[in-house]
């Protein structure tokens, strides 16, 4: 056998290990977020609408998801990409200053449409009308 044969053989083998894995840590991740999938948890699903788990059916792989005071929806098990975790106070103080350097790098830039005033005024030439 000549050498690119054997390096084509070694990618081949490469891809299907590396494809292996990923179904493996795929399948995981899926069964720990049905592990944490109970009544009462806040989700987000794939879509993007937040609310709280109200019931699950097993049998029609269904779940009852509240997105306000009263309103169920029903949607499919799988459609939920994640349980969201409860903010505390001291992430709300780590967003809050981050916030206010974004704040600070932004003063003192003018708004869209004003002149900004802490430049010389340049007159014009003589030339120029």
């Amino acid at each position: 056998m000549d050498p690119l044969t054997l390096i084509m053989l070694a990618v081949l083998a490469l891809l299907v290990f590396f494809m292996f894995r990923n179904g493996r840590k795929r399948k995981r991740d899926q069964e720990n977020l049905q592990s944490t999938m109970v009544p009462g948890a806040d989700v987000m699903t794939n879509f993007g609408l937040y609310g709280t788990i109200v019931s699950i059916d097993e049998e029609a792989n269904k779940v009852a998801l509240e997105i306000a005071p009263g309103t169920i929806v029903h949607i499919h098990r799988q459609t939920i990409a994640r349980v969201v975790e409860p903010v505390t106070a001291d992430e709300d103080a780590v967003v809050a200053d981050d916030l206010a350097v974004a704040d600070d790098t932004v003063m003192g830039e003018p708004e869209f449409g004003q002149r900004r005033t802490d430049t010389p005024d340049v007159e014009p030439k003589k030339g120029d009308a």
